[in-house]
């Protein structure tokens, strides 16, 4: 799976460790419990579509479905999963759950942790607002926070 620019996103065989561990049921869970907080945000916002960026199962969707009182149409990207594989298109609301990653319970088949970087917020947003104007930055402790941002004005 490549960017825009033809860099790798992941690789082959980490590619092929994630989708093992999608074939486990109770793999990628952490949207179930984030759909209330995303709802609340796409309530806020006024978006009318999501796209899901490491969709997993694609619960985030469905459960979204339960906490909303109107349409949304939701797009998936998972490069684990071969009918969400393909390179997403931008979408104005973006909900990215669990793939900025701490440290994972689940194992990888070759021992290591299922996150590869393993940083804190104060790594990921810097890296966030090179590329964005930020709207809002908010802690979900111990580890876990949510932002939202727009496009830079050129």
């Amino acid at each position: 799976m490549n960017n825009p620019a033809g860099e790798a996103l992941i690789t082959a065989d980490y590619l092929q460790m994630q989708q093992k561990l999608h074939e486990n049921p109770d793999y990628g869970t952490a949207s179930v419990y984030y759909a209330p907080l995303v709802a609340e945000v796409l309530n806020m916002v006024g978006a009318d579509e999501l796209l899901d960026y490491g969709a997993g199962k694609g619960r985030l969707g469905t459960t979204l479905k339960e906490h909303l009182k109107r349409p949304l149409v939701v797009h998936h990207y998972d490069p684990a999963i071969p009918k969400w594989a393909a390179a997403p298109k931008p979408c104005k609301f973006v909900a990215c759950i669990d793939v900025l990653e701490g440290q994972a319970v689940k194992v990888l088949p070759d021992g290591r942790n299922a996150h590869l970087i393993q940083k804190p917020p104060a790594w990921w947003l810097p890296k966030i607002i090179e590329r964005f104007e930020l709207i809002t930055y908010n802690r979900l402790p111990p580890v876990d926070f949510w932002v939202a941002v727009e496009p830079r004005k050129i």
